[in-house]
């Protein structure tokens, strides 16, 4: 997933589709473990889509934050 079309999500959206992702990176690494998983890149793949969410997500809570202490 690219960073551009994370940002034009919803932060609910946002929130919904990360809880998915960790569900999957748990399935991926239970795969893994069982040698049922094919192509191991799809551990390292999900692993940093997370990061792209958690990224979008923390900087929308960094600009909500920072937007309210300006008001007062």
């Amino acid at each position: 997933m690219k960073a551009k079309d994370l940002r034009e999500r919803s932060t609910e959206d946002l929130a919904e589709l990360k809880t998915s992702m960790e569900k999957d990176l748990f399935s991926h690494r239970m795969k893994n473990a069982t040698d049922q998983l094919g192509d191991t890149s799809l551990l390292g793949k999900a692993r940093k889509d997370i990061a792209r969410v958690e990224l979008i997500l923390h900087e929308r809570r960094g600009s909500v934050a920072s937007s309210k202490g300006d008001k007062s």
